[in-house]
């Protein structure tokens, strides 16, 4: 496939490094994210080629020829953003598949997204279902993509630290290869966590999503109440409340939590799956951490509310990097790559700090939005990215 020349471009380049196995860096903290992403790619090759193990049974059809690549929104080409944009739209046009009359905001089948993620909220953020159940989802966005939508290509990330100037980068600088273009200048006040104002705040009106029409919640609002959004009239988020899509995409986090140095050293220096996990993502009311904090440089409405942010067409992006952030921390070490792959612990509903602890034999669910036939699956199959129903590794 497309993505395989890059691939043995950089085992190649990883060679020239070493003769032997090992990786040449004998401590943890002299990584750059650069150097683990090279390391996790070279690693899950390993896996794919049967010279390395992680721990999971892989069908035969999951292999070096076969498996996709995924690569980040600004390493795309102009034609595949803008056969990507062209999916995302084709989703954004086809009738929903929700039960008539039960969710009256979600119009379109890429409703169905954010209210499955409504659904799930309390039993996939801070527990032992997020990181899967996530990278599950994204995984049905992509095939509804493909299946739905006929996009020939895979689900693009945003690599966080690699904007100096978020507003200018080609996911938001809105032009037609973008994701669209930052909120209209308006002037607006602090939302929650104490974030300052950042150069947007209104509607998105340049790009391919301008005039983008939002319908579902907002469930959590995190926006400044002078701004006046309308509150949705059903207390569950599920009326129908349309508005325009808004953003107030910034650089407060990109150049401090999300900054490539503090992204390596989140990785290098959690050594357990609990560590990893909480620390991406407990936010507190001095700082957020890194989920949110990418959650919080698109900002706006409904990106800010945790609730409805996959009604924001640039989530897919922020949660593709989620996902890689923690296949390379899965992936980087060889020694634990294994341990890593198999590591599961934490609660299973986020509202009660009490709530049973989740199984890896633990379903998990999509409803409408699974694709067909991967309804229901078991949490330990979702654990790599080369195993269960996936075939795929991060450029």
């Amino acid at each position: 496939m497309a993505g395989n020349a890059v691939v043995n471009a950089v085992l190649a380049s990883l060679c020239l490094f070493s003769g032997a196995s090992a990786w040449p860096f004998t401590t943890r903290q002299t990584l750059s994210i650069d150097a683990i992403q090279q390391q996790a790619l070279a690693n899950a090759q390993k896996v794919l080629a049967g010279t390395l193990s992680d721990g999971m049974t892989r069908p035969s059809s999951c292999n070096k020829d076969t498996v996709a690549v995924r690569k980040e929104y600004g390493d795309l080409t102009k034609d595949e953003r803008t056969e990507y944009i062209r999916a995302v739209k084709c989703i954004l046009s086809k009738p929903s598949k929700l039960p008539a009359g039960k969710y009256p905001g979600a119009k379109v089948r890429y409703d169905d997204f954010t209210v499955v993620h409504m659904n799930m909220t309390p039993s996939v953020h801070s527990t032992a279902n997020f990181l899967h159940w996530h990278r599950y989802y994204i995984w049905a966005y992509e095939t509804a993509l493909r299946t739905e939508c006929d996009y020939k290509g895979y689900q693009p990330y945003w690599n966080w630290g690699k904007y100096a100037d978020l507003p200018s980068s080609p996911i938001f600088n809105g032009d037609q290869w973008s994701m669209g273009g930052n909120g209209e200048a308006i002037q607006h006040g602090r939302g929650v966590m104490n974030i300052p104002p950042g150069p947007g705040g209104g509607c998105v009106k340049t790009g391919p999503f301008a005039g983008m029409n939002i319908t579902l919640g907002p469930l959590m609002p995190t926006m400044d109440p002078a701004l006046r959004i309308p509150s949705n009239p059903s207390r569950d988020g599920y009326g129908n409340n349309p508005r325009c899509l808004r953003r107030d995409v910034s650089n407060y986090y990109t150049q401090t939590v999300l900054a490539p140095a503090e992204l390596a050293a989140h990785i290098t220096t959690s050594s357990s799956i609990t560590t990893f996990q909480d620390t991406l993502q407990a936010d507190t009311p001095q700082k957020a951490a890194i989920h949110g904090a990418g959650h919080f440089s698109i900002w706006g409405d409904p990106g800010g509310d945790v609730y409805v942010s996959p009604g924001e067409p640039t989530f897919w992006l922020h949660h593709g990097q989620v996902d890689r952030h923690w296949w390379m921390w899965q992936n980087y070490m060889e020694g634990e790559l294994k341990t890593r792959t198999l590591a599961y612990e934490g609660g299973t509903n986020w509202m009660n700090p009490n709530s049973a602890r989740g199984k890896p034999t633990d379903a998990q669910w999509l409803s409408v939005v699974a694709p067909s036939g991967q309804e229901g699956i078991p949490s330990n199959q979702l654990f790599s990215t080369v195993a269960g129903p996936f075939c795929y590794v991060y450029q």
